[in-house]
C-alpha cells in the first residue's frame, strides 16, 4: 500500500538512489523538495539537467570542465612536468584544498576491481599513457587511495609507465597529525616506518 500519491513516491525512490540517502533521508529531501516554491523547485530540477547536459572531461586530465580544458590544464602557471594521478575528481579537490601541489592532474574516474567487474579499458588509463608517451613528464605521482584496490591501481600503471623511463612515485602514508600510536593499525605502523624522513 502506497502511503504517498505516486508522483511523491517516485520522487522518494529517486532520492533514495542516491550514495549514502536511506529511506528516512530520502522522505525528508523529497518532503524539502515538495515545499519549495515553484521557481526553487524549478531552478534546482535545472541546475541538475545543466549540469548533466553541459558537464564533461577535460580533453587532457579527465577532470571535470564545462567545455574545452579544465581550469588546471589551462594554467600556465602550474608545472607541465608533473602529473598527480587520483581515481576520482573529488581526489583533486582535495589535494587542492592543500595547496602544496602545482603540478598537473590525471583522473581515473575509478579504480581496479575485478571483483566489480572494473578492469583497465574501464579506467582512463589510455590516455594517461598516451600523455606520457608525447614526453615532457618527469614525475607521475601515484595518489590512489591507500587500500587494496587503489594499491593494486598503483602497481599496475607504475608497471605501465616503466618503459617510458619517468620517475613514478606513491603518496606516503602513516599516523595522522593529531593522531595516537596506540591507535594506529599494523599497516599504517609499518608504512609510517618505511616512509619516515629525516629531521
Amino acid at each position: 500500500m502506497e502511503y504517498f500519491p505516486a508522483p511523491l513516491e517516485n520522487l522518494v525512490e529517486q532520492f533514495a538512489r542516491l550514495p549514502g540517502i536511506g529511506g528516512k533521508s530520502a522522505q525528508r529531501l523529497a518532503f524539502y523538495v515538495l515545499n519549495l516554491p515553484m521557481d526553487e523547485a524549478q531552478d534546482f530540477a535545472e541546475a541538475i539537467v545543466n549540469a548533466k547536459k553541459s558537464v564533461t572531461l577535460c580533453p587532457v586530465c579527465q577532470n571535470l570542465t564545462d567545455g574545452g580544458l579544465c581550469g588546471i590544464c589551462a594554467s600556465p602557471k602550474r608545472d607541465e612536468t608533473t602529473i598527480c594521478v587520483v581515481a576520482d575528481p573529488r581526489d583533486v579537490i582535495a589535494i587542492e584544498r592543500a595547496r602544496e601541489f602545482n603540478g598537473h592532474y590525471h583522473v581515473l574516474h575509478g579504480v581496479l576491481s575485478p571483483m566489480n567487474h572494473v578492469g583497465p579499458d574501464d579506467l582512463q588509463i589510455k590516455s594517461l599513457l598516451d600523455r606520457v608517451a608525447a614526453g615532457g613528464i618527469s614525475e607521475v605521482i601515484m595518489a590512489t587511495n591507500p587500500d587494496t584496490e587503489g594499491e593494486a591501481t598503483a602497481l599496475y600503471i607504475s608497471r605501465l609507465l616503466k618503459p617510458f623511463g619517468v620517475k613514478v612515485t606513491r603518496l606516503a602514508y602513516g599516523i595522522p597529525v593529531g593522531g595516537h600510536l596506540e591507535f594506529a593499525d599494523d599497516a599504517t605502523l609499518m608504512r609510517a616506518l618505511e616512509g619516515r624522513r629525516e629531521l
